[in-house]
């Protein structure tokens, strides 16, 4: 079996000629140079792919189609490839969910062996009397005109299989000895940045999985030491699903799991998409806020994020009526409302963060939702968080609560 690039020794540089790198093959050379000064500098692998693919196209190099692809760390994206084609020089980026690896599609393709360790590289020529056309990518490829298709594995420092690229050529006769042996003098440079590119944004993504869009964007920036925070006014969104205690202690583990999932899945698709983040997941809890840029954005904000919490109920709505039709019980929430200022930032012990907001303001609003149930509400507000919204919130009283001295005015929907 052939050493999978980027393990083993490293490869033998290309002779300096004038105090430079330089390689035999013009077209070789050329994007050599290229991904040595602007590769890794490049946001995805689909612009590196774009320009990997213009510096040898414009260099004479016979590419007809090239592809990389690579799996993700992601909950819903099992893998994200990009396709060149000389036809359409602009990259396509296509996605595919985790089911992918047990399809047809990806059991029948090389990638397939690639990825299990069973082989390094594959080569195919597309034509003469040792035709092999044993992956359907080949008949698509010789359909088109292909004379000879390649596909080699990219690994990383590690070992482990990262990504794999293809190339395809209608050149006649296919590519040249040169021209193979160059193109696989690019690979250990191009496993490299593809590895620096995916794991940038393998973090970005993942912070913004787990700790929202925003603070993980601010993490990502350096705001990373305990203590550290911003003040921040914002509209404090909070959610808790009702009888989840119960249901966990009668339920079987796996039906308490789908109940939590259903949930979240209906009350925070409002939120992200009305501009919210969603700040963490407390056992049945959900923490959200919608920040407010200035005394300007306050009224609006407020607005918004009351239209997510109506959308977020109608959701709910939707969920109760599958399983009313499935013979089970409807799911009760209560929602708080507030506006104030938060201290936005980390707190915790020195080996665990957590990013999170916390002040008065929380404090309300997370009184506020647990009176929600005694008061029989689906929704309540602060009286900050409802002036702004008029006569889409009424008034229902001044009600007692725990650490704070004074009674507050709380608001409801007027349907309720």
């Amino acid at each position: 079996m052939n050493q999978p690039f980027g393990t083993g020794p490293a490869p033998a540089l290309p002779p300096l000629i004038d105090g430079e790198l330089r390689l035999e093959n013009a077209a070789i050379d050329r994007t050599f140079r290229w991904l040595l000064r602007e590769g890794r500098h490049q946001p995805t692998s689909g612009e590196l792919l774009q320009g990997f693919c213009r510096e040898l196209t414009e260099g004479g190099f016979p590419l007809m189609r090239a592809f990389l692809a690579k799996p993700t760390l992601h909950p819903q994206i099992a893998s994200i490839a990009y396709r060149w084609s000389r036809t359409e020089p602009k990259v396509e980026a296509f996605t595919r969910e985790h089911d992918i690896w047990q399809s047809e599609q990806y059991l029948r393709s090389p990638m397939a062996l690639i990825y299990a360790g069973e082989e390094s590289m594959i080569r195919r020529r597309l034509f003469g009397p040792g035709l092999r056309l044993d992956f359907p990518i080949l008949e698509d490829l010789l359909a088109e005109g292909g004379t000879d298709y390649a596909i080699f594995g990219l690994r990383r420092g590690d070992g482990k299989p990262m990504a794999v690229v293809s190339i395809a050529t209608d050149a006649p006769g296919g590519f040249s000895d040169e021209q193979f042996t160059g193109f696989q003098s690019l690979l250990s440079l191009l496993s490299l940045i593809v590895e620096a590119i995916e794991t940038r944004l393998t973090a970005k993504s993942l912070l913004e999985i787990y700790l929202g869009a925003d603070a993980g964007r601010r993490v990502m920036g350096g705001l990373i030491r305990r203590g550290e925070s911003v003040t921040i006014a914002a509209a404090i969104w909070q959610c808790d699903l009702r009888d989840f205690t119960s249901m966990s202690n009668q339920l079987p583990r796996d039906e308490v799991l789908a109940i939590l999932n259903d949930y979240f899945d209906a009350v925070t698709r409002p939120v992200l998409a009305r501009g919210g983040e969603i700040l963490k997941f407390i056992g049945d809890s959900v923490l959200a806020i919608f920040p407010m840029k200035d005394d300007l954005d306050r009224d609006e904000k407020c607005r918004t994020a009351l239209t997510a919490a109506e959308e977020a109920l109608e959701a709910m709505r939707d969920v109760n009526e599958l399983r009313a039709s499935a013979g089970k019980a409807p799911l009760g929430v209560g929602i708080g409302l507030h506006a104030g200022s938060v201290s936005y930032g980390n707190i915790g012990s020195q080996t665990r963060l957590d990013f999170t907001v916390i002040g008065p303001a929380v404090n309300l609003a997370a009184r506020i939702t647990g009176l929600c149930r005694p008061l029989n509400q689906r929704l309540l507000a602060s009286k900050a968080f409802a002036s702004p919204c008029g006569s889409k919130l009424v008034p229902l009283g001044h009600y007692p609560l725990h650490g704070f001295d004074q009674p507050q005015e709380v608001f409801g929907l007027p349907e309720e």
